[in-house]
């Protein structure tokens, strides 16, 4: 297989069904490196989004203008597995983390939007206790009424946050964030239900599960709701395995 550069900050460009993915050695040096360079956005790529992105022509031009695409799937990376590019999975509630501490300990400012007005107001309590030093400039829930938007938008290109963490689910948090950062400085991300997890709402996958990589099956059980949106699991196996390096 083909090796990922050395250099942590070095990033290789692939694609999984025309989607692209970044293979880079250490996602959180590269992920530290966006904004030692001006700024980026970072998405985290599995397989249910990458079906979404080639039906969905706005989320798919979000993922491949977005500075890092990270592999946030077992699929996405079973899929670089066939084209000989060996990468780890990289769970994007963990590089967020990893994040958040980094800009604890180099006093980032940092903005948390999206998620329920009780999981930010968990998050506004708990997170600088956890991070001492943590610097939250600003935490706001992802249920404001349509006319606040433009003037929190505003908000945050004046604030000039170094992180932005974006918990507005699929597509959104990656459709807003690729208009709401051109020409922001600092690094965006779309973290899904990372808040979620943090505040104690719901729960991750027990560690022998994503050792097995079945995180995909604890969601499931956690909200049966999302069965429709699990079909596209076995749609992605079957588009991978026909059209191999597309």
């Amino acid at each position: 297989m083909d090796p990922v550069s050395t250099n942590p900050d070095d990033r290789r460009r692939c694609s999984v069904l025309g989607v692209p993915v970044d293979a880079c050695r250490d996602v959180r040096a590269a992920a530290v490196g966006l904004h030692a360079a001006g700024g980026g956005r970072i998405v985290t790529l599995n397989a249910e989004m990458t079906m979404a992105a080639r039906a969905n022509p706005e989320l798919g031009q979000a993922i491949a203008t977005a500075n890092l695409v990270i592999p946030d799937g077992a699929g996405v990376v079973w899929a670089l597995s066939l084209q000989g590019v060996n990468v780890v999975k990289s769970a994007g509630i963990e590089l967020a983390w990893s994040l958040l501490r980094y800009a604890a300990a180099h006093q980032w400012r940092v903005a948390l939007v999206g998620s329920a007005p009780a999981v930010m107001d968990v998050l506004r309590r708990d997170l600088p206790q956890r991070l001492p030093g943590l610097n939250l400039a600003l935490a706001v829930d992802g249920y404001q009424p349509a006319e606040a938007w433009p003037g929190l938008e505003a908000e945050l290109r004046d604030l000039k946050p170094d992180l932005v963490l974006i918990a507005l689910g699929v597509p959104r948090q990656e459709t807003w964030s690729q208009r709401v950062c051109q020409g922001a400085s600092g690094v965006w991300m779309g973290v899904g239900g990372s808040f979620d997890v943090w505040a104690g709402v719901k729960r991750r996958a027990p560690a022998w599960m994503c050792r097995w990589q079945i995180e995909w099956l604890y969601r499931l059980l956690q909200e049966p709701s999302r069965w429709r949106r699990m079909l596209s699991l076995p749609a992605f196996v079957w588009d991978v395995l026909r059209k191999g390096r597309a």
